[in-house]
């Protein structure tokens, strides 16, 4: 009884591994990638280069990682109104709004200010985060200044206004004396917990960044 021998079928050509060759080869050996020692050397050099970027990327996420977890309540305060600050300031600046103390438009401001580091503009608390720290978070309380109006400056003041006032004025002619007024009698304490923190600042980084793309729009 004749028993039929089945013809070994030829390997598969394989496709070389190295981006710079992708020859057809046949396999000499079990788990080869490559075409030839050449292609060899070429993606090992490829290979290293991408695990070096891999383990600093990771060594970086540590590093963050556990400065994080050595921050303070008052670290996770700042790190929030950061991100609150810089949110409403590129909302105003994107709407076209001056300085709400002086009055100055962004181009008089920007010929005027814009050499000074870190640029022209800043937000401003309209009630004092020192005096009113159960404010410091809202939005409604944080509006554009140029830089000098911020650090309490008397150069660009509307005229027989203190800085204060100024700011008063402008933020009547924005929201309305009743909005102001119900602004300044806001005495409820906010108790934000380290997770409410978080998300606020996740929040507003979040809006920031739509912002900017708008404006690259």
């Amino acid at each position: 009884m004749r028993v039929a021998i089945k013809e070994k079928k030829a390997p598969k050509p394989k496709t070389c591994k190295n981006p710079e060759c992708r020859a057809s080869f046949v396999l000499q050996r079990l788990g080869q990638a490559v075409c030839s020692p050449k292609c060899g050397l070429a993606i090992k050099e490829v290979n290293q280069a991408k695990a070096r970027k891999s383990l600093a990327q990771v060594e970086r996420r540590e590093i963050r990682d556990r400065k994080e977890k050595l921050k303070s309540r008052g670290d996770h305060v700042q790190d929030a109104e950061k991100a609150v600050r810089d949110c409403r300031r590129t909302f105003e600046l994107s709407i076209g709004s001056g300085c709400i103390s002086c009055g100055k438009t962004q181009e008089e401001v920007q010929a005027a200010q814009g050499w000074k580091t870190g640029g022209a503009w800043d937000a401003g608390h309209f009630l004092g985060k020192g005096a009113r720290p159960e404010l410091r978070l809202e939005p409604n309380n944080i509006w554009l200044q140029c830089k000098s109006c911020n650090a309490g400056s008397y150069k660009y003041a509307r005229k027989g206004l203190t800085v204060s006032q100024g700011f008063r004025e402008g933020l009547i002619a924005r929201i309305g004396l009743e909005a102001v007024e119900a602004l300044e009698a806001d005495h409820e304490p906010r108790k934000y917990t380290i997770d409410d923190l978080k998300a606020i600042k996740a929040e507003y980084r979040a809006k920031t960044r739509e912002l900017k793309k708008g404006r690259a729009a």
